[in-house]
């Protein structure tokens, strides 16, 4: 039991480096956006280059899973991650920065070959807390990268002796995607000591090595009773391992319920618009009308939250089971998703003559003399105003400090929504999805059927991250967040109707229960 964990822990850190890799590009975006003189859509490029690198690994971590193993593929994930981490920071372009995060991308695969990988290590009664570590040491991840973004942009504009001395003050951004090499560098090492899978080797027939490897697992009195589960698994699968036969198992009949709620959970998930909200924290609550210093700061209350309610769902998901996680945990969702549409659409917008003399450093501010005394209804017509006045370039430059000075709304009620959100899913299907994943398909199409339905739920974050700026700019908070809450809504009635309880139950029971006679 302690060897699993500990194996396990290491392994789960790509969920840590996920986090930091995923976060830290939250801070950057205003200062790289002004470096490269970026469009909404660049914008989403840059921050999305992961997301999309993501869907082009997942086509081939299947074949990569099965024909070198977990261990080996997760290796070469960590290094990947490495040199991501080390071009980001160097890149002297826009194209640079965007082809550096999409090799980045190609190593989030991390988290579903982690979750893969201890869900074959694992001892049942364990499966779900282990699992969950992965989402856990992503919310670390995230958490941590806000922290280091807020304390570097206080570092500089404290004038700090170190951000001075190492020039941080002129490379605020390249410091903080940097800051992932060491902690990618420590996860690479670690990897080296942990085992092969029992299950994938006795998928390629080398039982011999499997049972060693579960040696360093498991009692010695429970080696057999574990080979011979793995072996009815596999007996039960098309022998030839083809890529092709797993795939035709993975949409044969028997399997049709077992598909409807891997792919309805995890569309569902990324429909929250969770990676909109954690991918762009400071622009989120820069349109609350905080200003930026303060939006860094509130971006630590996102990592608090994650971290909280992503170790309660960890207590809890052996307790409570998957199912009333995952189904009250998405009414908590939709419902902090309205509250949140709500506080947006009762803001109102309107700029004062003492305004306009405080802008003195916006350029030009008096081109802002024909919106004095005008109410906007929403943001959307009050950016549309900024730039039909300032041009699109200065107005998104300073969106943020006249977002502060105009914006009337109940910014508690909507930072109170969001942190719901944030808490929700933590606390729901955030991380059980990746227990369901690891528990619901059989050994034989494991190393095929995660990747496929992580493509999946990629897909879904790369469209969130792609084009939240342009629906920030084109849609505003109202209609975005109605928008994700009617996603989240079909998700519900689809799990609620399929999804079985899946706690206590080994890999082979959840497998019978869910298959089609």
């Amino acid at each position: 039991m302690r060897n699993a964990f500990i194996y396990a822990s290491i392994v789960a850190m790509g969920g840590l480096i996920f986090g930091l890799d995923a976060a830290l590009i939250s801070g950057t975006v205003g200062f790289i956006t002004k470096e490269f003189d970026l469009t909404a859509i660049q914008q989403g490029m840059a921050v999305g280059a992961p997301a999309f690198g993501v869907l082009i690994a997942l086509l081939f971590a299947g074949f990569l899973s099965n024909r070198f193993g977990r261990k080996r593929t997760i290796q070469l994930i960590a290094a990947l991650y490495v040199i991501s981490a080390v071009g980001s920071a160097l890149a002297t372009s826009y194209w640079m920065l965007v082809a550096a995060r999409f090799l980045g991308g190609l190593a989030f695969t991390s988290i579903s070959l982690a979750a893969m990988y201890i869900g074959e290590i694992a001892p049942s009664k364990l499966r779900g807390k282990l699992v969950s570590m992965i989402q856990i040491l992503i919310v670390v991840g995230l958490s941590g990268a806000y922290y280091i973004n807020n304390y570097i942009l206080k570092a500089v504009k404290a004038g700090a002796e170190w951000a001075v001395t190492y020039g941080v003050d002129d490379n605020v951004w390249r410091w903080m995607l940097g800051s992932e090499i060491l902690p990618a560098l420590i996860w690479f090492v670690l990897l080296i000591f942990i085992p092969r899978s029992p299950s994938w080797l006795m998928f390629k027939g080398r039982e011999e090595e499997a049972r060693a490897s579960l040696r360093k697992l498991i009692p010695e009195d429970q080696i057999d009773h574990h080979i011979k589960e793995m072996k009815k698994s596999l007996e039960k699968s098309d022998q030839s391992h083809s890529l092709g036969a797993q795939f035709k198992e993975m949409m044969s009949q028997p399997m049709r319920v077992i598909l409807i709620v891997a792919v309805t959970i995890a569309i569902a998930q990324q429909a929250t618009g969770i990676n909109a909200i954690l991918f762009y924290a400071p622009t989120v609550f820069e349109q609350l009308g905080m200003g930026t210093d303060a939006a860094f700061t509130q971006t630590t209350w996102i990592g608090l939250t994650s971290v909280v309610f992503t170790l309660l769902s960890l207590l809890l998901v052996d307790k409570l089971g998957r199912r009333p996680l995952i189904i009250w945990g998405m009414v908590w969702i939709i419902a902090s998703l309205g509250l949140a549409a709500f506080g947006f659409s009762q803001a109102r917008y309107t700029l004062t003559e003492d305004d306009l003399t405080e802008l003195s450093d916006v350029v030009n501010s008096e081109r802002l003399a024909p919106m004095i005394g005008t109410e906007y209804e929403n943001d959307i017509a009050f950016k549309n105003e900024l730039i039909a006045v300032l041009g699109e370039t200065d107005a998104r430059n300073h969106s943020s400090v006249l977002l502060q000075k105009a914006a009337t709304m109940n910014a508690s009620l909507i930072l109170f929504s969001i942190l719901s959100i944030i808490a929700a899913f933590h606390f729901s299907v955030g991380p059980v999805m990746w227990v369901l994943f690891s528990e619901i398909f059989p050994i034989s199409i494991r190393g095929i059927a995660i990747p496929v339905v992580t493509f999946i739920t990629s897909f879904v974050s790369w469209l969130v991250q792609q084009f939240f700026p342009w629906q920030l700019a084109n849609m505003g908070g109202t209609s975005i967040f109605l928008f994700y809450a009617g996603s989240v809504f079909l998700g519900l009635v689809i799990l609620y109707k399929y999804l079985i309880e899946t706690k206590g139950l080994s890999i082979e029971e959840i497998q019978a229960k869910l298959a089609i006679k």
